[in-house]
């Protein structure tokens, strides 16, 4: 499937002669009080909020074998952002990143003051202006939101400090006052992260193989092979496998430099990556995230091994916002109640309270959002895009007359097309369910 909209990779700012909503991988287009709509229905009150959202822009997390070599001079620098990490009551401890002059790798890692796979000023810029756009349409415009506290907000992060600093960002952006103030970050285990995902599943590692081993995969890495001699001539990478099995690793060190206003690498003999040879890449790995998490025999199942733990999650989630209206009645929604068996833990039947949070804000990777777009059949159409720095996907919870219940689906600040852009909770948690397979746990063992 190829992707022929334009497309915006080497700024923050969607130029004026584009859509507003054009895909820029640097900044996905997100919720925001230019653009926002309100339902077309009346009488409707808003419950609940989820939005989930990949972190924003990093440094590449993928290193070539020489990497100084393939940089400027002046390498990346990280000295305008400031990463703490220090246990309460202590030195507020802040890491500079730095390279000995004398250590004999330094030829693996750019020069500068940034580590890899770390956000950036410019990515942490983009955080506080997307926080600020949440909260314009969901506290001055709907009057949804009234604090910035954790009473109202809850933030679930991964394990990876880009996705804290960007949650720090966004809260900031919501209300500047939140400088200095503590905030609670949940995260699970790393083992067992069900965000990244990061939990082991041998069956789905299967899957993955032999959806690599088939006639499409092979004949698209056939098609590209004299690109694939070209760039691994030139940046050092000839038969390393986790850069000839797919082009994930090219497109991400591509991308991180034009978004950051950096050069296509070069090499010492003066052989560089041409605009064309990245454009190239970037339509690649379209098709390869696509082609993985959504085109492929294999995708579908893929996607539910790798990330039901965090559907369950969602559906838990949901679940609790229906229980404290008493019109609801448990036919209406069926969920199993073996969630135990999946790491969820089971709903107490008959409970009536309302969420306890208005928001809650999942901070993740690109992983998490193609899974999520997937599972939401939101590429059923028109297929998924490799998800953007910053990539958005809200979930509304409206309620209407007669204490009905309704789910609106926004993807990167504009509704998803029929049924997500006004579903029922019930059949909308019924949707999440589908996407857990029956004994999880033992599937992955």
């Amino acid at each position: 499937m190829q992707f022929l909209t334009p497309s915006v990779y080497n700024t923050s700012i969607t130029p004026d002669n584009l859509p507003w909503n054009t895909y820029n991988y640097c900044n996905a287009p997100h919720v925001n009080p230019d653009h926002y709509s309100m339902p077309d229905k009346s009488d409707m009150q808003l419950e609940f909020v989820i939005v989930a959202m990949r972190h924003h822009k990093r440094t590449p997390d993928n290193l070539y074998p020489s990497e100084r070599t393939l940089n400027p001079t002046t390498g990346w620098d990280c000295s305008s952002i400031i990463p703490q990490s220090y246990a309460g009551g202590t030195a507020q401890i802040f890491t500079q990143t730095s390279t000995h002059p004398l250590r004999p790798f330094a030829d693996r890692i750019w020069a500068g003051t940034c580590d890899s796979g770390q956000l950036t000023r410019e990515g942490f810029d983009d955080a506080i202006k997307h926080g600020k756009d949440l909260w314009r349409v969901y506290h001055e415009r709907l009057g949804f939101l009234e604090h910035v506290n954790e009473k109202e907000i809850y933030i679930r992060t991964s394990t990876e400090p880009r996705t804290h600093q960007v949650a720090g960002a966004m809260l900031y952006g919501m209300d500047p006052d939140t400088a200095g103030k503590q905030w609670s970050v949940h995260m699970q285990p790393d083992i067992i992260d069900s965000l990244v995902p990061n939990y082991a599943c041998p069956a789905a590692g299967q899957l993955r193989v032999d959806g690599q081993a088939t006639s499409s995969w092979v004949d698209h890495l056939v098609q590209h092979e004299p690109l694939q001699r070209k760039l691994g001539q030139t940046l050092g990478t000839t038969g390393l496998d986790e850069w000839n099995s797919w082009y994930d690793h090219f497109f991400d060190t591509f991308t991180s430099r034009t978004c950051h206003g950096h050069p296509l690498p070069c090499n010492g003999t003066g052989a560089c990556v041409t605009q064309e040879d990245a454009e190239t890449v970037f339509s690649i790995g379209d098709w390869e995230y696509n082609y993985i998490f959504n085109d492929s025999p294999q995708a579908s199942q893929y996607v539910k091994l790798t990330f039901g733990v965090f559907f369950a999650e969602l559906a838990y989630t949901l679940r609790h916002v229906f229980t404290w209206n008493t019109s609801y009645t448990g036919d209406e929604v069926h969920l199993r109640d073996d969630n135990a068996s999946i790491g969820v833990g089971s709903h107490i039947i008959g409970e009536r309270k309302r969420q306890k949070h208005k928001l809650y804000m999942y901070i993740g990777h690109d992983g998490s959002m193609v899974r999520l777009a997937a599972g939401l059949g939101l590429g059923s159409a028109n297929g998924l895009r490799w998800p953007a720095m910053g990539s958005e996907i809200v979930l509304e919870v409206w309620h209407a007359p007669y204490d009905v219940l309704y789910v609106r689906v926004l993807h990167e600040g504009s509704p998803a097309p029929p049924p997500l852009d006004w579903i029922p909770l019930g059949e909308f948690t019924q949707l999440l369910e589908g996407l857990v397979p029956e004994n999880l746990g033992a599937l992955c063992s």
